[in-house]
């Protein structure tokens, strides 16, 4: 673990028009009961107001789910924001209805992890764990 004290701390966000938000409360739930901080921000966010949230809640990870078919460009939003904001610290990971052929590029963007349907929580869980927080170069 880094060297940030107390539980890890994820905003879990529905960006643009997508209005099912089962799954992301699903994830939200499963690093809740794994011991994580999680602020949810509801349906039919903007990347402004996910980033916003991100930093006000001095949040350590931003988890994004998408099923719309806008994941290239709202996740590349979030990251962007995220690097005018100073604030690239904040690894932001997503899932959702995501094309194979999409997952390269969205990491080459900055994406630390995209999840697929089938995802289990408790790897999502561990992902998190293992991912956030850490050392550059660890």
């Amino acid at each position: 673990m880094g060297v940030a004290a107390g539980p890890i701390r994820v905003v879990v966000a529905k960006p643009g028009l997508d209005g099912h938000d089962r799954g992301a409360k699903v994830i939200a739930r499963a690093l809740r009961d794994a011991g994580m901080e999680v602020i949810y921000t509801g349906l039919h966010q903007t990347p402004e107001q996910i980033v916003g949230t991100a930093i006000q809640e001095d949040a350590d990870a931003i988890g994004l789910s998408i099923l719309s078919g806008a994941h290239n460009t709202l996740f590349a939003a979030v990251i962007d924001l995220l690097k005018e904001r100073d604030a690239e610290d904040i690894k932001v990971f997503g899932g959702g209805i995501i094309p194979e052929a999409d997952i390269a590029p969205l990491k080459e963007k900055g994406v630390a992890e995209i999840f697929t349907p089938g995802a289990t929580t408790a790897s999502i869980v561990e992902w998190v764990r293992a991912n956030v927080r850490q050392p550059a170069g660890a």
